[in-house]
């Protein structure tokens, strides 16, 4: 799977700061996040079609992280997605995930930490040479999939992708679950980090996403979304799969641009926010 990828050029580091703030409650605003360029990258000679879907996504969100070419997309599908949410002063990061297309990134692998840090690596130089054709920079890192829980949890592998985040641009921000055990250990690292909560899925008694093979786990209710996301950006306990509360402390809330009636929800999210007084606001500039 090498012959599509552009030649290495890695981004500049950044000439501006990009602060990431503390928290909802201290700054008063919150990212909202929607995972974008998640398609069949298309044949060579047929017509590169963004959609609707995304376009009236990136008119909603502040960030977006586009799949790199692992578990979906393609150097066409980074390039108009990345153009697009130039376009629409969204700010674009890096959604890399485990070389599973099959499986769409979301089945486990027995791949070892540096070897996961490589594939990253790899992503990065792909999405980031996208970025540099469209005038724009990475500025986070979202893991995908099943690799996004591992990093939550694998002590061993959140160091090894954080240093290599690190040795790319020392300035990329890592999104991670609310709760994640290994936050700490990445902040050591010298890598900033934010918190995320999901306004369409449903979670564990433990602060985990319930698993997408258990029923109820992907709400499809912008309402619902929408008193969700409300929820966590205001610290106020979240209803959990069995009924029990569960209090995330997040930076950036994500709708999936892959979900059943994704533009519905993320725009009943961002206008129940802002009736409750958070503004909306990406956490990297």
């Amino acid at each position: 799977m090498t012959a599509w990828w552009w030649p290495v050029r890695t981004p500049p580091a950044a000439t501006l700061s990009s602060p990431v703030r503390a928290s909802v409650a201290e700054a008063g605003h919150v990212d909202l996040n929607a995972d974008l360029g998640e398609t069949p990258e298309p044949p060579e000679g047929t017509a590169d079609v963004l959609g609707s879907t995304v376009e009236r996504l990136l008119g909603l969100v502040t960030t977006t992280h586009i799949a790199c070419g692992f578990h979906a997309g393609g150097p066409r599908v980074m390039q108009r997605t990345v153009a697009a949410a130039v376009a629409a002063g969204v700010v674009v990061g890096a959604h890399p995930s485990y070389p599973d297309p099959e499986g769409f990134g979301r089945r486990p692998m027995d791949r070892s930490a540096q070897l996961v840090a490589d594939d990253v690596a790899r992503q990065l130089e792909a999405l980031g040479s996208a970025a540099l054709v469209e005038g724009a920079q990475l500025r986070s890192v979202k893991p995908h999939g099943a690799l996004y829980h591992r990093l939550a949890t694998d002590e061993e592998c959140a160091v090894a992708v954080a240093e290599a985040l690190r040795d790319h641009d020392p300035d990329l921000v890592l999104v991670v679950p609310a709760g994640a055990p290994t936050r700490a250990t990445i902040a050591g690292c010298g890598v900033s980090v934010v918190a995320e909560g999901f306004c369409d899925r449903a979670y564990l008694a433990d602060g985990s996403l319930a698993p997408r093979s258990q029923p109820g786990s992907v709400l499809v209710d912008p309402t619902e979304a929408a008193q969700r996301a409300i929820a966590m950006a205001l610290g106020r306990g979240v209803e959990a799969i069995d009924g029990s509360a569960v209090v995330l402390d997040c930076d950036t809330l994500c709708v999936h641009g892959d979900a059943p009636g994704a533009v519905s929800i993320a725009d009943a999210v961002r206008r129940a926010l802002l009736a409750a007084g958070v503004s909306v606001a990406p956490y990297a500039a």
